[in-house]
């Protein structure tokens, strides 16, 4: 989903992604999506999440509703693809608060709705950097007042994974979140940080300091591997709090999580 030029209207804005997709890829990302704006979900009058670019299959639209619903019971899911085969294959799947639609970027919801939360996964991986601000910022005018946008990149079966929060205002976090029995080193997420990023990991970016920061702090937390990783990971993020902004602490860092203001990771330039 593309924002190169102004479609006609009625046009979905975007183009169509290659639509990978697996149960529980987002497992990570729903996670921390109900702990961190759960709350908001909760008190908001008719909340709506969007799963925008589910993919060939609709198994991120089902699976975010069953873990929103637990901290947000009224929660309302719409998936929102560009390929209009799609919608049709995930109409079967509707049930009580989950539909699906068939649009792009410019969020189309019943009634001009706007949603509590725009999810985003493994979308704007497939554009280049320049493009990404435009997207952020049309997405985040969609948003409902307090309204979340989680942007981000995963491998396939969902170990590794970088997202972006934005509010209305812009972006806010970026978090890394990973398998923490697979991980040999914090610097093998930069392979799935968001398109704002990965092109970044190189000597003078913030981001790449960071990750460096990251490999160190976990080297030096090695004999804490003795009592497992969830421990040493635990003990990497508190001597990285000594230099970065950490957003997070020790209930997050236990799941295999870590959160940094976007301020200290925002590319130079």
């Amino acid at each position: 989903m593309a924002t190169r030029s102004t479609p006609p209207p009625g046009r979905p804005v975007g183009t169509v992604t290659r639509g990978t997709t697996n149960p529980n890829r987002l497992r990570r990302m729903d996670r921390w999506i109900a702990a961190a704006h759960g709350a908001q979900l909760r008190r908001a009058d008719r909340p709506v999440a969007v799963d925008l670019g589910y993919g060939a299959a609709p198994w991120t639209a089902v699976e975010l509703l069953a873990r929103l619903r637990q901290a947000a019971p009224r929660v309302r899911v719409v998936g929102i693809e560009i390929e209009p085969a799609r919608v049709a294959g995930a109409r079967p799947y509707e049930r009580d608060g989950l539909s699906f639609r068939h649009g792009g970027f410019e969020v189309p919801l019943e009634g001009g709705e706007r949603p509590a939360l725009i999810r985003a996964a493994n979308v704007l991986r497939q554009y280049d950097e320049e493009q990404v601000a435009a997207v952020w910022a049309r997405l985040c005018a969609r948003l409902a007042p307090g309204g979340l946008l989680v942007e981000g990149t995963c491998d396939e079966i969902g170990r590794r994974h970088v997202w972006v929060a934005l509010g209305p205002e812009g972006p806010r976090t970026v978090t890394f979140a990973t398998r923490l029995g697979s991980l040999e080193r914090p610097s093998d997420l930069a392979e799935r940080l968001p398109k704002a990023l990965i092109h970044r990991n190189v000597p003078g970016e913030p981001v790449h300091a960071f990750l460096r920061d990251f490999d160190r702090a976990w080297a030096a937390a090695a004999p804490y591997a003795s009592y497992g990783a969830r421990q040493r990971w635990i003990r990497t993020a508190r001597s990285l709090a000594g230099d970065w902004p950490l957003a997070d602490g020790p209930g997050r860092w236990r799941q295999g999580e870590l959160t940094v203001r976007w301020e200290a990771l925002r590319p130079v330039g």
